[in-house]
């Protein structure tokens, strides 16, 4: 069932037909990560280094759709979560601390709320538009429905590089374009399927959480920059507001980069929550 395709990474079919790409690294502890769109998880590579380094097995998982693989025409949370979920069961993994990045946090709430934290001892959201996206009523955080579809048009466009994939409204700093890691990201970014990648933007219009967070209760890090254009430091305000057993760290600067920016302190804080 688990194609080995390097020292670290392998493929795990989820059903058939179906394969994940997923990095295995180190032994102990298992801290699961989950990038979000329409990344890979091959962004954690710092921090599959530093957790192997500590005495933890980090394992990152590419939600269905990306990386050069088949998917099915249709995406939702349950079936990402149903994917997360079969990984978890074929390797095994108990006392898991489940990392969700910007989408993949999302999942991973999700995740939480559908199966319950039989597996996962601990939750961290990173950048995350965990509970809603979408302003409207009495949530005035977030996008306008008008300013996600903005986004999404961005998504339907040929992509080149992070400026690219991010368009005007994401807003990659000049730092991290120009940065070693912006040209890691851009070697990432093709590997994306077309298909997952046009896809997913709609799912941050239509997934809502706020109902499901209260049953949430084990401990939370929620790890967040200040000056993030893409999802509003608002949001994760209302996310530790929303998860009784939280944290916020807040990071001054880094945008949605800063986990890449500032990996030091990012890989500090996050060993910091997993050694609580």
């Amino acid at each position: 069932m688990n194609t080995p395709i390097g020292s670290d990474e392998r493929y795990i079919e989820v059903e058939p037909g179906v394969k994940l790409h997923v990095t295995d690294k180190g032994s102990g502890k298992p801290v699961v990560l989950i990038p979000g769109l329409p990344l890979s998880d091959l962004i954690f590579k710092y921090t599959y280094d530093m957790l192997a380094e500590n005495g933890y097995r980090a394992i990152g998982i590419t939600l269905r759709g990306f990386g050069k693989f088949d998917s099915p025409e249709n995406y939702d949370a349950e079936l990402h979560a149903r994917d997360i979920n079969k990984v978890l069961r074929i390797l095994r993994l108990e006392d898991v601390i489940l990392c969700g990045y910007t989408f993949g946090g999302v999942i991973a709430a999700y995740y939480l709320s559908r199966y319950s934290p039989s597996r996962v001892s601990k939750l961290a959201l990173i950048s995350s538009n965990v509970p809603l996206y979408i302003r409207h009523g009495d949530y005035p955080y977030g996008l306008s429905v008008n300013e996600l579809n903005q986004v999404i048009k961005s998504f339907e466009k040929d992509q080149g590089s992070i400026e690219d994939v991010f368009g005007p409204i994401l807003q990659p700093s000049e730092e991290a374009g120009k940065s070693q890691a912006g040209n890691w990201l851009n070697n990432i970014l093709p590997e994306t399927a077309e298909k997952g990648f046009k896809q997913r933007p709609g799912l941050l219009r239509e997934t809502e959480l706020r109902p499901l967070l209260s049953s949430i209760d084990i401990p939370t890090l929620i790890m967040h920059s200040k000056d993030d254009s893409v999802i509003p430091f608002a949001i994760a305000e209302q996310a530790h507001e929303w998860i009784k057993n939280s944290q916020l760290v807040p990071f001054e600067t880094g945008g949605q980069w800063y986990f890449l920016l500032a990996y030091e302190r990012f890989n500090a804080e996050l060993l910091e929550f997993a050694k609580q």
